[in-house]
């Protein structure tokens, strides 16, 4: 990584029991992604990202990792309870970083996510969940088109 984009002692400590406490070991890969992830400003763009779009960003920081890597941290991320997978097509995923449940509008065009608060969706009625499943939550990703002028 790059001088000015390298976690302080500090923020690593952090991190490494960030990913302690979800039951994953520290490594320096895992630990590289998550400063990436987590390390920097909450911006709306920085909580919504493609594996391929974090691919990039660690290239730009001098993180040596193949795209198989950044996809394997970023499942057992989701699967840690560290980050949120939002399908928007088959093949094309985001993750985001915001754990409070919400929803998200999808910009088709310039293919970003926003968040919707949760308080601002309303599902009238749920079909019932089949034998032996309990329903643990409803994502809604509501898709938007530019206005034609």
């Amino acid at each position: 990584m790059k001088a000015h984009q390298k976690p302080t002692p500090k923020q690593e400590a952090m991190l490494a029991t960030r990913l302690q406490q979800a039951g994953l070991r520290k490594t320096a890969p895992r630990l590289a992604l998550a400063y990436l992830l987590f390390g920097g400003k909450r911006t709306p763009q920085a909580c919504h990202i493609t594996a391929e779009a974090l691919y990039d960003k660690a290239l730009a920081a001098q993180v040596k990792v193949s795209l198989a890597t950044i996809y394997n941290t970023l499942n057992q991320f989701c699967q840690a309870g560290l980050l949120r997978a939002v399908v928007v097509e088959h093949g094309r995923s985001y993750f985001d970083t915001n754990l409070q449940a919400h929803h998200h509008f999808y910009v088709e065009g310039e293919q970003r996510l926003i968040d919707v608060p949760e308080r601002d969706v309303s599902v009238a009625r749920l079909p019932h969940a089949p034998k032996g499943y309990d329903v643990d939550s409803v994502d809604v990703v509501i898709r938007l088109n530019a206005r034609a002028k």
